[in-house]
């Protein structure tokens, strides 16, 4: 059920208007979420900022990755969907797209990352020494560990406002949730 109405692009004006016309400049598109968020110019800037900020340590795929690990735990049908499609974009197969809902990857690194980013989201953020280790001994920088906390922070954001905002997936539908979880949810 829809509970914050997306924003008419065609009918938007000031800030919102600007916002949106530069997402769609660079995707072609306004998705929903941003349509939605921009009904809060201020929120829809700083998810841009946040997200636009976040591209240059870890990897298109592994950012992926921990948003479909994120949203699979926290239950967002539209960002498993969205990213579903980005990981598409990006060179994931549908294996490893499956395999990062459950928190998993047959690549050693990226598996101790996405079970790291599931252990930070069950958590809450008090993720345990043998957690913390686990993604050092992977290989995984202090910068690159914090960028997968931000990761992490940023699509929670995403998932908690998709859901409670209602927002109409615009996305290819995905099978959701999965019918077995990623094993720590």
């Amino acid at each position: 059920m829809i509970r914050i109405e997306a924003v008419d692009h065609d009918l938007a004006t000031g800030k919102a208007k600007d916002l949106l016309d530069g997402v769609k400049a660079k995707l072609g598109f306004a998705p929903n979420m941003m349509k939605t968020m921009a009904s809060s110019p201020a929120v829809l800037e700083a998810y841009l900022n946040f997200s636009g900020s976040l591209g240059t340590t870890l990897n298109a795929k592994l950012r992926e990755q921990i948003a479909l690990t994120t949203a699979e735990i926290n239950g967002c049908r539209y960002c498993a969907s969205a990213h579903t499609a980005i990981g598409k974009m990006v060179g994931l197969d549908d294996g490893a797209l499956m395999d990062s809902r459950r928190a998993s990857s047959h690549d050693p690194k990226t598996d101790a990352a996405l079970k790291f980013a599931s252990a930070l989201i069950v958590s809450r953020g008090k993720v345990s020494q043998g957690d913390f280790q686990a993604v050092i001994d992977a290989g995984y920088t202090e910068k690159e560990i914090t960028e997968i906390v931000a990761n992490v922070a940023l699509n929670i954001f995403t998932n908690y406002f998709n859901e409670t905002a209602g927002t109409v997936v615009d996305f290819p539908a995905i099978e959701f949730p999965l019918t077995t979880r990623a094993a720590s949810a």
